[in-house]
C-alpha cells in the first residue's frame, strides 16, 4: 500500500515538474542541471576551459540558487543557497551555469544582445574583483533587486516565515498543494530521527538557544517543493524547543533527500561517498552561513540533510531587469561566486587563478572567449532543449 501511495506521489511530481519546466526557457535552465552537464561533456568549447584549481563549487549556480542567508547568529549575507550539487571541481562550471542563467533571464526580459555580453564581461570582472581579495567590499551600488531582498530578509522574523510557508502561525502544517500526508513509515522515521541527539543538538544550538533544552516534533508533511528536487525524499517537519518558563520556541526544518550529483568531480579530489556528507561540506566551505544550519543523516535508508530555516532566508527573483540593473547584477552575483571560491584558496592559489583567467580573456574588456562561447552554445542548445520539452508537454496534455 505504501508502494502505491509513492507510485501515486511520484506521478503527481512529475506532472508538476514537467509543468513548471514549460514556464519559460528559465525555468527549463533552472530545472534541467542534467541538461547542462550533458552537453559540458559533448561540446567542443568545453575543451577549451581553463584548466581548474579545484574547489568545491555549488555545481548548479544559477540565479535563483543565490540569495539573503541568515548564520546562526542572524547576520545576513548574500551567498549560494542550494547545494545539492556540490563537488569539488572546475570553477568555470559555476561561472558558464551563471552566465547561462542571467542571459536566459535577460532574454526573458527582452533585453539586447549588447547587454547579454556586458553581463558577461560583468560576471567575470566581480569575479576577479573577489579573487583579488575576498575580504573586500566592492564599493559598486548593490542593484536595486539585490537591495531589496535584502532589506526584506532583515526585517523578517518566525511569523513571517509561518505565514509564507505554512499559511498561518499555529503550530500546525496545513495539508494541501504544498503539504501532502505522510505514510506510517515516514512518520515513524520521522519521530526516530528527531530523537537522535546530533539532531537535537542542531536545532537546539542556533540563535542562542540553550543545548539542554529539548525538542518535540510537532507536526509533519510530504513538502512537495522546488524542481530538481521533485521526486525525491522533501519533507517539512515542525519542531518545538523547550524553553524553562517560556512558552515553545517554534523552529520549521527541511529535511531533503541527497543524490548523486550531476556536476562531474575533479579527478584528483576526494569527496564523501555519503551524498548527504558530501552536500553539508560542500556547504561549508561555499556558504558558512547555510553550512553551519545543516547536518546529514539517514532517513528510511537514504541519505538526508537537515537545514532549520531562518525568515532570512529568500531567494533573488528577478524577473524583470533593466540594462542598468542587469550589468549591475551580473557583477554583483560574479562577486558572490568569487568570493566562494576564493575563501577556499591560498594566496598563491588565487594569484595563480587570476593570472590565468586573464591570460584567457584577452584585450579590452571583452569577456573571456571560452565564457563567452560556451554561454552562447548553452543558450542555443537549451532554446531548443526547451521547444521540445514544450512540445511533449502539449502532446501529454
Amino acid at each position: 500500500m505504501i508502494d502505491d501511495h509513492k507510485d501515486d506521489r511520484g506521478a503527481t511530481l512529475e506532472r508538476k515538474r514537467t509543468l513548471k519546466m514549460a514556464e519559460s526557457t528559465h525555468a527549463y535552465v533552472r530545472g534541467n542541471t542534467v541538461k547542462f552537464y550533458e552537453w559540458l561533456a559533448e561540446s567542443s568549447a568545453a575543451a577549451a576551459l581553463p584548466a581548474e584549481p579545484p574547489v568545491w563549487i555549488c555545481g548548479d549556480c544559477h540565479l535563483g540558487n543565490l540569495g539573503p542567508l541568515a548564520d546562526a547568529d542572524g547576520k545576513v549575507d548574500v551567498q549560494i543557497r542550494d547545494l545539492d550539487q556540490t563537488v569539488i571541481g572546475n570553477p568555470t562550471h559555476d561561472l558558464i551555469r551563471l552566465g547561462l542563467s542571467l542571459a536566459t533571464a535577460a532574454r526573458g526580459a527582452d533585453l539586447p544582445g549588447v547587454t547579454t555580453a556586458r553581463m558577461i564581461e560583468e560576471i567575470v570582472d566581480g569575479y576577479d574583483s573577489a579573487l583579488a581579495d575576498p575580504s573586500h567590499h566592492d564599493p559598486a551600488p548593490e542593484p536595486d533587486a539585490v537591495r531589496a531582498v535584502r532589506r526584506r530578509a532583515l526585517g523578517r522574523r518566525w511569523r513571517h516565515l509561518a505565514e509564507e510557508r505554512l499559511s498561518d502561525i499555529k503550530p500546525t502544517i496545513p495539508l494541501g498543494k504544498k503539504f501532502w500526508a505522510l505514510t506510517d513509515a515516514e512518520r515513524s522515521g520521522l519521530d526516530a530521527l528527531f530523537a537522535e541527539d546530533g539532531v537535537k543538538q542542531m536545532v537546539t544550538t542556533l540563535s542562542g538557544r540553550n543545548d539542554h533544552n529539548d525538542v518535540a516534533l510537532v507536526d509533519a508533511a510530504y513538502w512537495m517543493k522546488g524542481c530538481s528536487s521533485l521526486g525525491k525524499l522533501r519533507f517539512a517537519a515542525l519542531i518545538a524547543i523547550e524553553r524553562h518558563g517560556k512558552p515553545p520556541q517554534m523552529a520549521l526544518v527541511d529535511i531533503k533527500e541527497a543524490v548523486a550529483a550531476a556536476a562531474p568531480a575533479a579527478a584528483s579530489s576526494t569527496i564523501p561517498a555519503d551524498h548527504a556528507i558530501r552536500v553539508v561540506t560542500g556547504a561549508r566551505a561555499l556558504s558558512p552561513n547555510l553550512g553551519e544550519r545543516m547536518l546529514a543523516a539517514k532517513l528510511l535508508g537514504s541519505p538526508v540533510v537537515l537545514r532549520e530555516l531562518m525568515p532570512q532566508d529568500l531567494k533573488l527573483e528577478i524577473d524583470q531587469f533593466s540594462r542598468v540593473e542587469a550589468t549591475r547584477a551580473a557583477r554583483y552575483l560574479g562577486q558572490v561566486v568569487g568570493k566562494a571560491h576564493a575563501r577556499q584558496m591560498d594566496r598563491a592559489t588565487r594569484r595563480e587563478w587570476r593570472s590565468l583567467l586573464g591570460d584567457y580573456r584577452g584585450s579590452g574588456i571583452e569577456a573571456p572567449s571560452w565564457l563567452w562561447r560556451a554561454v552562447v552554445d548553452l543558450v542555443a542548445s537549451h532554446e531548443a532543449g526547451y521547444l521540445e520539452h514544450c512540445r511533449r508537454y502539449a502532446m501529454a496534455a
